[in-house]
């Protein structure tokens, strides 16, 4: 007697899916209707989906929670209030308590309020209102770019390696397979020692 019912199992719901109803992502099978931002709950498809880890997420709550931070990755005038995502569910990074300042810099000013943070890039101080944090550190706007090609970045187009940041095209050339298949045209086709 056959079994009845088979079929893979939703990534979100974790009952059955079949085939009809069935929408793949990343090696994973969704029911259309489970198929749905984590965060703001919106339909995905294709072209707006982001994954991190195991969880799906549109591209703007995606770029909110794990993209760079700091003025000019914003939407607008939108982005001048304090909303840090609580409504849609992400979790504000904590607040780090003030602790007095072992900051070097013998100016008045700069001991009270403590120094800026400096730049990854060109080592100058970063001020609030200029800071971009990407891959973890504190970057200039005007230095937030690919450190091959010195294409500007933001967080739809940064890749990082060991500490440096890089756009995509870059990062897939320099440190992306190798080999057969893998190269960008004809150009590619040179045979290395």
């Amino acid at each position: 007697m056959p079994v009845w019912g088979g079929g893979n199992k939703c990534g979100a719901c974790g009952r059955t899916v079949y085939h009809a109803e069935e929408v793949q992502c990343d090696g994973r099978s969704f029911h259309r209707c489970c198929f749905l931002c984590m965060v703001c709950r919106k339909n995905l498809d294709s072209t707006t989906v982001a994954i991190h880890d195991e969880e799906i997420y549109c591209k703007s709550c995606y770029g909110k929670k794990y993209g760079p931070k700091g003025y000019g990755y914003g939407q607008g005038a939108g982005t001048l209030n304090m909303d840090h995502g609580e409504r849609l569910g992400i979790k504000p990074e904590s607040v780090q308590p003030h602790s007095p300042t072992t900051n070097p810099n013998p100016s008045k000013f700069a001991q009270k309020y403590g120094g800026a943070e400096k730049c990854s890039r060109c080592g100058d101080s970063v001020y609030a209102a200029e800071k971009i944090i990407g891959a973890g550190k504190p970057w200039h706007k005007n230095c937030f770019r690919c450190a091959k090609c010195g294409k500007s970045l933001d967080s739809t187009t940064l890749t990082e390696k060991d500490g440096e940041i890089y756009c995509k095209g870059c990062y897939a050339k320099n440190f992306g397979p190798k080999g057969f298949g893998y190269g960008q045209g004809a150009g590619a086709l040179v045979h290395a020692q």
